[in-house]
């Protein structure tokens, strides 16, 4: 299919993921596990020889719910992952996973990553298949998501570089292929998933915006860096005072910049810093039950306003919503795009 024209002002998207269905995954191994680096064991139901089609399967109903849902921009909602990053990290030439070192995650917890031993290159395409099969399934504009470099430099021991810059940097060069295939094979954004920016802010000051403009070489328009303080399933306090590392990435060649704002209660203040990106700005809060009324959802984008135009707003979840129930998703999605229309309605009025 071909992408439809996107929305004029005030486009809705998702940041990333979609509840898995019960059918596909043990959910139990989901929500008691810290995201996996390194392989879930007994994540998913089905056979191995049956699952590539129950994840096609599961996938267009993630499609099918963001289009009810009434969502602009829309991703396949990582159905085919285990998590946000390891699906892509383990794919990677000079990675041993069957040997895995040991991090302290950013919850505090030792927590089991692949480690570098030789050279970090791409085999081949990794999630082109996944753009693909979305492109042929929807006629809306599509996102596809890629963990960053940054990220991926810190969930992961180095036993061959020597250096944490060189080895960022080499991952960089990977993802940088891989966004380059995914744009041509029909993706409209590339989004990078950067969380540990924030956990790591003084490395990410040294070389941070420096590995994710080397991800984003050569790779087209749109493209966005998503930064959050994690998934609200795991951290129920969030600060309120603003992100550790944000305003450096108004240096970052990323056209847009994702962040979490409902569920921290963020001070908006902190968008001045981030002329002149466009912010896909977190309006979901994914860290209660209660699902936002379209009133409350139009009241954090107005909130956003006051701060940026309404031509760089793009309203979002805070993050990526896999651990919710999925009727809990579904109705926050409509919320997200009902709120939306209220206050397009209003400027055009």
């Amino acid at each position: 299919m071909t992408a439809r024209t996107e929305t004029a002002l005030l486009p809705t998207t998702v940041v990333g993921s979609y509840p898995q269905p019960e059918w596909l995954i043990h959910r139990d191994v989901l929500l008691g596990h810290l995201v996996p680096r390194v392989r879930a064991r007994g994540f998913w139901r089905p056979d191995p020889e049956v699952l590539e089609q129950a994840q096609d399967d599961a996938t267009l109903l993630a499609i099918r719910d963001m289009e009810r849902a009434g969502i602009d921009i829309i991703t396949d909602g990582e159905i085919r992952r285990e998590s946000y990053s390891n699906r892509f990290a383990l794919a990677l030439e000079g990675i041993d996973a069957e040997n895995p070192g040991e991090i302290t995650s950013r919850g505090g917890k030792p927590t089991q990553v692949p480690r570098v031993v030789g050279p970090i290159r791409r085999r081949g395409p990794v999630e082109r298949r996944d753009v693909e099969f979305l492109r042929a399934n929807t006629d809306r504009r599509i996102k596809i998501t890629l963990p960053g470099p940054f990220t991926l430099s810190q969930q992961a021991v180095d036993a061959h570089y020597g250096d944490e810059e060189a080895m960022a940097m080499a991952y960089a060069a990977a993802v940088a292929e891989e966004a380059r295939d995914l744009k041509a094979a029909g993706a409209d954004v590339i989004q990078l998933d950067e969380p540990w920016l924030q956990a790591r802010p003084e490395a990410a000051r040294r070389y941070g915006v420096k590995v994710i403009n080397r991800a984003l070489e050569g790779v087209p328009g749109p493209t966005v860096v998503h930064l959050c303080f994690g998934y609200a399933h795991q951290v129920k306090d969030k600060p309120s005072t603003g992100y550790s590392f944000l305003p450096q990435l108004a240096d970052c060649v990323a056209d847009q910049i994702s962040i979490e704002a409902a569920q921290p209660r963020l001070d908006l203040g902190i968008l001045r810093d981030l002329a002149p990106k466009t912010i896909l700005l977190g309006v979901l809060d994914l860290g209660t039950a209660e699902v936002e009324t379209a009133e409350q959802v139009a009241a954090r984008i107005r909130a956003g306003l006051a701060h940026l135009p309404a031509e760089r707003l793009i309203p979002a979840p805070d993050c990526g919503m896999k651990y919710l129930p999925r009727e809990r998703a579904f109705a926050k999605l409509r919320a997200l795009a009902e709120g939306a229309a209220i206050v397009r309605r209003a400027l055009a009025g």
